[in-house]
């Protein structure tokens, strides 16, 4: 544009344009660099991690779709995945350099122009037919840095692609699927504060298969593995290749030996779960990568108790909780378990999400971790004595508060917060009585799916509460007989959903960490399995099962604006600006873990049609520009 051109252009449009500017890459078409990861929150021109920072607060500092503009959001464009894979989309996208990177069902992925919605290219992985998922053909979402982007796929293997071209740059194998190992969470990259040194961070899936669960560590250029950390007590991780320690305590105290194990192994923690299938968050300041551990395997109980004994004697560590692991070189530092001997499939993958309060007693800052647990309850923990050894047997705990965000739990009424330990109502199944076939049935709330699930909760800065995507439900629960076999289910429980209320099952609620308090609620007939996202202009975005993404005033809850994609959404919004406009995009396609499992929810998810497509959204240009 020439000088005498500039003098042409409106001082309103000259705005537009500069913020267009700068809202773009520094170079375009540069690589993805550690500081545009690390300053992911604060830059609003892409998306580059899943979580929309480090911290995994899902938070974005865009204000021009606001809660008086939004009312005229109106689609962009919509791209759909094809073919007959449909199935559950529950990907989070990453946007750079005005593109789309967005996985998809039976581990694919797709390049897709942010502008038009036209394809680049896509990646269909080559899935082998004896895949075991648990619960469903789903994928999170993926990593970017340098020139590639990551993921991960069903037959346990994570991919780096060249970004631009979608060629296969490295592929490795990090266990066999034939025995129940998949990976279905977003990897995650990270920068070791001591060497320097960026990692591509992910875990592995497969506990309902007895699987062990583990957490890599990968040089991003080649996938080589830098370390690997288990999540079951005694088993031995590893660093540069070679044998590193044993995580906790090489005899694990905390899991029984099984006298009647017919393979003469110590089968308890052998096939032990703990698997961390969801996305880290990184507490850069103390070089610890922040992740939720799985259930222990299998879900019955009495295989993790010595015989005679009672259940809530023993911990099953290190399940079940949150785990914080030394970036520089994958030991375990600190452990919170949220679900203690866990009975229930509580399991604690879900977001750990790392925020900033001021303590109303002391006046002083507290770095804290927040996360709303299948268990019903959302617990606040300091990070900073976690990083010091907290969680571990006879150590002091780290527990800040721990308050129910959904109504009717039966498993327990509250934490000890000098001990960090639950304090259990009887509401464990038992045992199968005088030989039968299974124990006797007792109801449970929250079910195995949880007052929460994978679908992530996001926090604002702005009103200091944190959105919780959640479900009413319960579910008839009872023990059933169980061996492991590899690559066979290895549960040993039998159980039906329930509804728990007539008239929703999804509410979703604002909670204040500080004091635990409800500040807001909304509910949904159908369940709620999609995360939530907050923006400085003063919303709270997230999807529902019967197809529609809404969003919400942060600060009471109203609703403002609802589109109906065509099919269920139980994906992750996000939001960026590009050529000086704000976009919100979520992917819809109904599926994962609540149709399979539904059991009385059956009536209601056999209504939502299937599909698989990418939603793009903005404002019309004229109301964009006041």
């Amino acid at each position: 544009m020439s000088i005498r051109a500039n003098r042409r252009v409106a001082p309103k449009a000259l705005t537009l344009a500069l913020a267009a500017a700068l809202s773009l890459p520094a170079a375009a078409g540069a690589d993805v660099s550690w500081d545009d990861i690390a300053n992911d929150h604060k830059t609003p021109g892409d998306v580059l991690s899943y979580g929309l920072g480090l911290k995994a607060q899902r938070h974005s500092p865009l204000k021009q779709i606001n809660t008086k503009t939004v009312a005229g959001l109106v689609p962009a464009w919509s791209f759909s995945f094809g073919g007959e894979k449909q199935r559950g989309q529950e990907g989070q996208v990453l946007v750079h350099d005005g593109m789309i990177y967005a996985t998809g069902s039976y581990s694919r992925f797709f390049a897709i122009d942010a502008r038009t919605g036209k394809r680049q290219w896509e990646y269909d992985h080559r899935l082998p037919d004896d895949i075991r998922p648990c619960c469903d053909v789903v994928n999170r979402g993926a990593a970017i840095y340098g020139d590639k982007v990551f993921f991960g796929t069903l037959d346990a293997a994570i991919v780096a692609l060249d970004r631009k071209t979608g060629k296969v740059v490295w592929r490795n194998k990090f266990a066999d699927h034939k025995v129940g190992y998949t990976m279905t969470g977003a990897p995650f990259i990270v920068k070791d504060q001591k060497s320097g040194r960026v990692l591509l961070v992910h875990g592995s899936s497969g506990d309902e298969f007895g699987v062990v669960g583990w957490l890599y560590a990968r040089d991003p250029d080649t996938g080589e593995e830098v370390w690997a950390r288990p999540l079951v007590e005694g088993h031995m991780g590893r660093l540069h290749g070679k044998d590193s320690t044993p995580t906790g305590n090489p005899k694990a105290p905390s899991w029984p030996d099984d006298p009647n194990s017919p393979t003469g192994k110590v089968e308890a923690w052998s096939h032990g779960g703990g698997a961390p299938w969801q996305t880290a968050s990184f507490d850069a300041e103390n070089n610890m990568i922040v992740i939720g551990a799985g259930n222990p395997a299998p879900w019955n109980t009495w295989k993790r108790t010595a015989p005679g004994d009672d259940p809530r004697n023993w911990d099953s560590l290190f399940t079940s909780g949150q785990a914080y692991v030394d970036a520089a070189t994958g030991e375990l530092k600190g452990f919170y378990q949220h679900t203690p001997n866990d009975a229930w499939d509580f399991s604690g993958n879900n977001s750990v999400v790392l925020f900033e309060y001021k303590d109303p007693k002391t006046g002083k800052m507290v770095n804290a971790s927040a996360h709303a647990d299948r268990n019903g309850f959302f617990f606040v923990t300091d990070r900073d004595k976690l990083a010091k050894g907290s969680g571990y047997p006879n150590r002091p705990t780290s527990l800040i508060g721990a308050w129910p965000f959904v109504d009717g739990i039966t498993w327990a009424s509250g934490f000890d917060l000098a001990t960090g330990k639950p304090i259990e109502k009887n509401n464990r199944p038992q045992l199968p009585k005088d030989g039968a076939d299974k124990g006797e049935s007792i109801f449970v709330s929250p079910p195995f799916l949880g007052g929460t699930n994978w679908h992530p909760m996001s926090y604002s800065p702005d009103t200091g509460l944190f959105y919780i995507p959640a479900n009413h439900w319960a579910m008839d629960y009872w023990t059933e007989n169980v061996t492991y076999k590899a690559g066979s289910a290895y549960l040993g429980q039998g159980f039906r959903i329930k509804k728990l209320f007539d008239d929703h099952v999804g509410i979703l609620r604002a909670i204040d960490p500080v004091s635990g308090k409800i500040a807001w609620e909304h509910k949904e007939t159908f369940p709620l399995w999609a995360g939530t996202l907050t923006t400085a202009g003063g919303l709270v975005f997230t999807g529902t099962s019967d197809g529609y993404l809404k969003a919400f005033d942060a600060k009471n809850g109203k609703e403002l604006w609802k589109f109906q994609t065509g099919s269920g959404v139980v994906s992750v919004p996000v939001t960026w600006e590009m050529d000086g406009e704000q976009y919100v995009a979520i992917q819809s396609g109904y599926g994962g873990a609540v149709p399979l499992w539904g059991g009385d929810m059956a009536d209601l998810t056999k209504q939502v049609t299937q599909g698989g497509s990418l939603w793009v959204f903005k404002l019309p240009r004229q109301l964009a520009a006041n």
